[in-house]
């Protein structure tokens, strides 16, 4: 296979872009943020402790204790920003990758691993953190998104729903479907795509002739394009998308134009169909050193700053280490607990015949 090594080194001219890969902040006649020294120191933290989160993830995979694990590695400003603008009203609907928005829903890192390590179904309550459960089947978390806005739409609540999926997924008919409904019923929405250019290995010209955000106008909403590796853009786009969504002006689709530095999950190897040379021309525009050069540059932030918050994330790495290692296995008789809400015979059934095939091996 050919790869042009400087496919998407360079930022679209329609890109909205806040700050630069250098660390310099830009003005955007639309789009545009206001935050505190503070606020960016925050969403500094936010960066580096998710970013642990998954090497953390990665490690104990490698190590034989998790499944298999999907990274974020490169993708941080896109869910952290995305996931920063959301109110405590809205819901997220996530694939499985979004690590970065878990964190912003205060969801415990460790049940996340639980998932991956096979020993919960999910592990949260959406309806607790407004935050669904991971999404395997690739797009169907859009319907089920639209779905609920149109809920929110006839409570006539002030919320809206946030549907994540990446740029492969625009290829299903689902995310199709659901732009089509969320459309035409004006739904309160906002499609998060995550363009992070491969989907596991298929680049993303495999995908369509024209920018990701331009489809939305083919279904009569607007699209827009947005550096993904930069948090503040990502913040602005996304804050801008949810209110307009809430008052009722409808689905938004964001492009975040992002790059998946790691493997698409631990089972793949990247080095077989992409180049070495695009990956270090993506490094050059680390989500995380852009905000730390911002906050060195504006004198918000000195080393004993970033000090601290290194010391943090590694406390965070050996507690979810710990934990992790710590979760007991479940019995096996509890994956029949909760597939129905209220007792089913079939399931009853089917619960006596495991029961007695486990008891075979007692004997």
């Amino acid at each position: 296979m050919t790869v042009d090594a400087s496919r998407g080194a360079d930022a679209p001219p329609e890109l909205v872009q806040l700050l630069t890969p250098e660390g310099e902040r830009v003005e955007h006649p639309d789009y545009d943020i206001d935050l505190t020294p503070e606020e960016i120191r925050s969403l500094y933290r936010d960066l580096v402790l998710v970013r642990r989160i998954d090497l953390e993830a990665v490690a104990l995979q490698r190590q034989g204790e998790l499944g298999i694990w999907a990274s974020l590695l490169g993708q941080e400003a896109a869910q952290i920003g995305s996931g920063r603008a959301l109110t405590d009203a809205d819901m997220a609907f996530p694939t499985y990758r979004e690590h970065g928005v878990a964190w912003c829903r205060d969801v415990d890192p460790v049940k996340l691993l639980g998932l991956f390590r096979g020993v919960n179904h999910g592990g949260w309550d959406p309806k607790e953190h407004n935050f669904h459960l991971y999404t395997i089947v690739i797009g169907s978390q859009t319907l089920h998104a639209v779905g609920y806005a149109m809920g929110i739409q006839r409570d006539d609540a002030s919320a809206a729903t946030i549907a994540y999926f990446g740029d492969g997924a625009t290829s299903q008919g689902d995310v199709n479907e659901s732009f089509i409904w969320a459309s035409v019923f004006n739904a309160p929405i906002v499609f998060f795509c995550q363009n992070n250019q491969w989907a596991i290995s298929e680049p993303l010209e495999k995908q369509t002739r024209i920018p990701l955000y331009r489809r939305a106008s083919g279904f009569g909403f607007p699209g827009i394009r947005v550096d993904g590796n930069d948090v503040l853009a990502c913040l602005a786009v996304t804050r801008k998308a949810l209110a307009d969504a809430r008052s009722g002006q409808g689905p938004t689709l964001i492009e975040a134009f992002t790059y998946r530095m790691g493997a698409h999950t631990t089972t793949d190897d990247p080095t077989r169909y992409r180049v070495a040379s695009e990956l270090e021309a993506w490094k050059l525009k680390d989500p995380i050193e852009r905000v730390r050069s911002y906050l060195f540059k504006s004198a918000w932030a000195g080393q004993d700053f970033f000090d601290d918050v290194d010391a943090e994330a590694d406390r965070l790495g050996a507690d979810l280490r710990r934990r992790c290692l710590a979760m007991p296995d479940p019995l096996p008789l509890d994956i029949f607990d909760h597939v129905y809400r209220e007792p089913h015979a079939l399931i009853d059934e089917e619960r006596a015949q495991f029961a007695a095939y486990l008891e075979g091996f007692d004997a």
